[in-house]
């Protein structure tokens, strides 16, 4: 009855959980589920994303992280406490060991802050890895080697570019634009040109069914359904991806802009390597359709999308909880 080891991904959009031995074994919504009179925890993940945007005055829906960093941590720690006792990891008397993942420029307070989330939630030692690092190594790159691995992990919150060589980062970036600002940019573009409101769930869908980044990379349209701003009642319109794309440019442009600054500081080596290799793309946003297309004409190097990409972050704890006494020794952060 020993307590197993466990790794996070703890996402703004999805918190996604690795068991040793047993692989992804949860993979829920950031979401938690309040009652304002009470301060209660009502639901937690994917039952409380259900509610969001559909509840009534005294109960709101939470995500209490905030661009890849801890923004409510007592609701972070809810969260994770209710996640981490629904997996039943816990041993007899010993509590697991917690390997976690963090954006690579976070400051030392909000490292303190998901440590102490993560211990408060049940965790007997907490490790805390970069996330591109760790993708990368769910992504199935050898990052151990002395050659240069690139990658581009587009999440909820943060999106993450890092090169990597022997086992560790050699020059990274870490940007507040993502999954996330792609859905209000999505919002706002309804918004501004059919003075129709939509919400994030509607804009989600929109990008994920018919959105692109590549020009002419596709064209399908969809309804869509949302309150009239003049005259207030519902209505339904037609948009298509055309439209998406030139919502989601100026958005999009920032990512292609931080991975050419990445690539503008790595060794000339180091850069060789890339051109052979490839860029590997990782996070939900590597599923938008054409950024692989459009990341591979502006960088001039071939991009390429990891196998599963939203389970990458969490493959790669599995990858680093089996090698856990190593990283112990080690200690790395």
């Amino acid at each position: 009855m020993f307590a197993k080891d466990i790794g996070i991904d703890l996402g703004t959009a999805n918190v996604l959980i690795h068991v040793k031995g047993q692989g992804i074994v949860l993979n829920e919504p950031s979401v938690v589920a309040i009652d304002r009179n009470t301060n209660r925890v009502l639901a937690v993940g994917e039952e409380a994303r259900k509610m969001v945007g559909r509840t009534p005055g005294n109960i709101v829906a939470i995500r209490p992280l905030k661009d890849g960093v801890i923004a409510d941590f007592d609701i972070t720690e809810s969260m994770l406490k209710y996640f981490i006792n629904k997996l039943n990891v816990k041993g007899f008397l010993s509590k697991p060991r917690i390997l976690i993942c963090c954006p690579t420029n976070i400051t030392s307070v909000e490292q303190k802050a998901i440590r102490e989330a993560a211990e408060k939630s049940g965790g007997k030692k907490i490790y805390l890895e970069e996330e591109p690092k760790v993708a990368a190594i769910g992504a199935g790159m050898d990052i151990f080697e002395p050659s240069g691995n690139m990658v581009v992990d587009i999440g909820g919150g943060t999106t993450d570019v890092a090169v990597l060589s022997m086992g560790d980062i050699v020059t990274s970036a870490s940007i507040k634009m993502a999954g996330d600002n792609f859905d209000n940019e999505i919002l706002n573009y309804v918004k501004k040109q059919y003075k129709l409101l939509i919400g994030e769930r509607t804009a989600e869908s929109i990008k994920i069914n018919i959105g692109t980044v590549y020009p002419d990379g596709r064209y399908e349209e969809m309804s869509i359904r949302g309150r009239d701003m003049v005259t207030g009642l519902p209505r339904t319109i037609e948009v298509n991806s055309k439209e998406i794309e030139a919502a989601l440019k100026e958005s999009v442009d920032v990512i292609v802009q931080a991975a050419k600054n990445v690539l503008e500081k790595t060794p000339p080596e180091l850069s060789a390597d890339i051109i052979d290799r490839g860029v590997i793309l990782t996070g939900g946003g590597a599923l938008l359709h054409g950024i692989d297309q459009l990341l591979a004409s502006e960088l001039k190097v071939p991009v390429l999308i990891a196998e599963n990409p939203m389970d990458a972050v969490a493959t790669g704890t599995g990858i680093m909880l089996e090698n856990m006494d190593r990283i112990a020794r080690r200690n790395f952060i």
